[in-house]
């Protein structure tokens, strides 16, 4: 039974928007196949290969496609709450589970790309302390390191669980009761520590990448084909980065400038004239926060030639064991033949 009796009102007082539950469904609807099928080839590349090619990088990539997996996997119930008319069928503990999973990939997203950011910077502006550092052993420890901070921080996401809200029970939904002066703190945290920090440490490390490699570029030249090559690699190193760095201020920046905007007017009690287009603005960059599980895999594709090389080794590694099978299988079938000598 979903019956209930209603215990709570909307946010801030106003009353529900469908807009934001129709943003929902048609991004998750359309993320869902994209984020699973990329982050889980992915994982299959990362694994086939870290016996003959193991990397600090490559351990971080395997940790971030591990969370931009995992993300994928709690779509499906999100978009069956969506199509049921916001109507949560489940139990309330597994409501929690579900909140507590969007933060933990959100930051642990930031998070690593933040530690890529840095492991790249090291690897070309300091390549000796790059190979003594940026061992897989170490990358490892970090990774998991990373898992158990954002795991810890975003425990408070397990204490509520589902609501009643007019007459049904409600999951993703927060009530105007859990909104006190704690989640405002909760809010300034994460905002400091799981996206200032990693932010400015991004845009530090990939400012001294790009310097490094355009002052490289000026003092060597662009005679000869060794030098138009070593133009053309920074150049693109330059494009990546650049391409890193807007997906991480359209997908990032604008979820936390918003949500903090949309808690300060609900605590403050501004009219809904306020905060109704606010909630908007806020379920639009909460979706291109999430959206950034089906972005990561492009990124790190176009970024690395390793993975590349990965990709097409682990295509003909798994074409080979299928004919080795198939082999295998045919020589089995001639050798139970009854016309086999």
């Amino acid at each position: 039974m979903n019956v209930c009796l209603s215990n709570s009102s909307s946010v801030g007082g106003c009353s529900e928007d469908s807009f934001k539950y129709f943003v929902y469904s048609a991004t998750y609807l359309l993320l869902f196949p994209i984020a699973l099928i990329c982050n889980g080839g992915a994982l299959v590349v990362f694994i086939l290969q870290r016996s003959r090619r193991s990397s600090a990088s490559c351990v971080v990539m395997t940790n971030l496609a591990l969370s931009d997996f995992s993300f994928s996997l709690t779509l499906p119930l999100r978009l069956h709450y969506y199509f049921n008319g916001r109507v949560w069928n489940f139990s309330d503990w597994l409501c929690r589970l579900y909140v507590f999973c969007f933060y933990v990939n959100l930051y642990t997203s930031i998070l690593f790309l933040t530690l890529l950011s840095v492991l790249r910077w090291l690897a070309v502006t300091r390549p000796l302390r790059h190979r003594a550092l940026a061992t897989p052993t170490k990358a490892l420890l970090v990774c998991l390191g990373v898992w158990l901070l954002v795991g810890v921080a975003s425990a408070p996401f397990l204490i509520q669980g589902r609501i009643c809200r007019s007459g049904v029970y409600r999951c993703f939904d927060p009530p105007t009761s859990s909104l006190s002066q704690t989640v405002l703190i909760m809010n300034y945290v994460a905002l400091l520590i799981g996206f200032l920090l990693p932010f400015l440490t991004i845009v530090l490390s990939y400012s001294r990448i790009v310097r490094h490699l355009t002052r490289r570029s000026s003092l060597h030249g662009a005679e000869g084909p060794s030098a138009r090559l070593r133009q053309c690699n920074r150049r693109r190193s330059i494009h990546l980065v650049a391409m890193v760095m807007v997906t991480f201020v359209v997908c990032f920046l604008p979820y936390h400038v918003m949500r903090s905007v949309h808690l300060h007017a609900t605590f403050a009690g501004w009219s809904c004239d306020f905060t109704a287009p606010l909630q908007k603005v806020v379920a639009v960059t909460l979706c291109m926060a999430a959206s950034n599980s089906g972005i990561n895999p492009v990124l790190y594709y176009y970024s690395t030639r390793r993975f590349r090389d990965n990709l097409r080794e682990a295509r003909t590694s798994l074409s080979g064991r299928r004919g080795s099978i198939a082999t295998a299988i045919s020589m089995n079938r001639r050798r139970n033949s009854p016309m086999s000598p």
